[in-house]
């Protein structure tokens, strides 16, 4: 992952923040959008690239845009720092390669443990049955 070629990638556009303000909310645009084209990047690998569409489908347009906002802070500054970071801490998170998974057997002590727990049910049970039978 090349995150200089990415962060020359990104693309902003400035709007309107929702919710409640005063007069001065009517005429800022400090909400920040972050798009990211995932396919056309050139910072990113293959295989990079196929981790991201796997893990994060649901967040991809049909045009493998990724799009993220921020509206924390009253500074549009601020707001685009902050879009920054969260979208190349998702992007680390989402990239790593999962670690493989070592097969493990019970251990013969484990194995012992619920065979005799497995015996002592069964003579619990056993125990309910009618004598007479």
């Amino acid at each position: 992952m090349d995150e200089e070629q990415i962060t020359r990638e990104l693309s902003f556009k400035a709007v309107r923040s929702s919710g409640a303000g005063g007069q001065h909310v009517n005429k800022t645009s400090s909400k920040v959008e972050l798009y990211f084209d995932v396919e056309a990047s050139e910072g990113l690998s293959e295989e990079e690239k196929s981790r991201i569409f796997k893990k994060l489908a649901s967040r991809l347009t049909k045009d493998h845009l990724l799009i993220l906002h921020s509206e924390e802070s009253r500074s549009q500054h601020k707001n685009k720092a902050l879009v920054i970071a969260k979208f190349f801490e998702l992007l680390r998170e989402n990239i790593k390669k999962p670690k493989p998974r070592k097969k493990t057997k019970p251990s013969k002590a484990a194995k012992l443990k619920r065979l005799k727990a497995k015996k002592i049910n069964a003579e619990k049970k056993a125990r309910r049955n009618d004598p007479l039978k």
